[in-house]
């Protein structure tokens, strides 16, 4: 970007020419000119000291109004810059372009400039954020849905061939076969609805929700479960003392379901698992005895179910203390 002024120079010359200038053209005037018009006596009667004086008190008097109005011009300018500059943004908008005098371009112009062009820059990315994001919601749901058919086809002939008879090691194969079509599909189902979370679909209402009562609650849905899986459960849910979170019950429901679906998973070897809610700290605490699962692949939603529910708590400002070795895996609940 091309510089075609400079404040310091324009301010330089301005003083020039309105103070300095037109003292000196009066010096070579009178001293040329307007002196050989006046006579000795009245030069006589001129006291220096005076005149001096009085063309300093002119200098200074220029200079003082001068600078006022310049670096009060230039105190618009700026305000106006920073005005536009802490715009605060509402509704994903950004703030619209400042006007630049392309003919001057001095300092403040170049910094209004670069400014203009950065606000253009953020549109574009956000343009193509957005465009990039509709796309890949799209995929997942489409692909989500071209997948389920094949998968509900294949379930089928899976649920004829297990009343067909066949030896152990065909019943065992089978039986996997079963397990790995119905982890892809709640596989598939994680991955729509943590798109859908992430796309705004599933709308957040917080509401002030008695937490040992839900979790009670969720407990006693999956409790069969846990049974069927002959997965010892130690539960300690208060029925006399309770704490509230400001959260949506629905969406810390899921949080529990995937919570409660990882002990099912991991806790297969271990077969123990407790459920807590503190009411003195206010957590809720899951713990399973199974062979444990990496830091990093809690921290960063290595599952997608746990991205899911990573997402969710810190919309609820709720997060997850992760513990785990190989004699198990401890997530505690708490308010962030």
């Amino acid at each position: 970007m091309k510089q075609t002024g400079s404040l310091f120079r324009r301010f330089l010359v301005g003083h020039f020419l309105f103070i300095f200038f037109p003292p000196i053209v009066l010096i070579i005037f009178f001293s040329f000119i307007g002196f050989s018009d006046i006579n000795e006596k009245d030069l006589n009667t001129l006291n220096p000291f005076y005149v001096i004086l009085l063309l300093f008190g002119f200098i200074i008097v220029a200079f003082v109004v001068i600078s006022w109005l310049f670096f009060l011009r230039l105190r618009k300018r700026l305000t106006r810059l920073q005005e536009v500059m802490s715009f605060s943004a509402t509704n994903h908008s950004f703030p619209k372009p400042i006007s630049v005098q392309t003919d001057r371009m001095d300092e403040i112009d170049q910094l209004g400039s670069s400014f203009n062009w950065m606000i253009q820059q953020l549109e574009e990315s956000r343009k193509r954020e957005y465009e990039e994001e509709l796309l890949r919601h799209r995929l997942i749901a489409n692909l989500s849905h071209d997948l389920r058919t094949p998968l509900t086809i294949l379930r089928g002939h899976v649920t004829r061939l297990n009343k067909e008879s066949m030896s152990l090691e065909g019943q065992n194969s089978l039986s996997e076969v079963n397990h790995t079509v119905t982890r892809v599909g709640d596989l598939m189902d994680d991955l729509l609805s943590y798109t859908l979370l992430t796309s705004g679909k599933h709308p957040f209402q917080p509401t002030s929700t008695d937490i040992a009562r839900l979790v009670r609650a969720s407990v006693a849905a999956w409790y069969p479960v846990f049974e069927e899986k002959e997965i010892q459960l130690d539960v300690d849910l208060p029925t006399e003392e309770t704490f509230y979170w400001e959260v949506d019950p629905k969406w810390i429901t899921r949080v529990l379901d995937n919570l409660f679906q990882n002990i099912l998973r991991h806790a297969a070897e271990g077969k123990c698992a407790s459920i807590v809610v503190d009411v003195e700290k206010e957590q809720i605490i899951v713990a399973d005895k199974g062979p444990g699962m990496d830091h990093s692949s809690y921290e960063h939603g290595a599952g997608i179910g746990l991205s899911a529910s990573n997402y969710m708590l810190k919309k609820m400002k709720l997060k997850a203390d992760f513990t785990s070795n190989e004699n198990g895996t401890r997530v505690a609940i708490g308010r962030a």
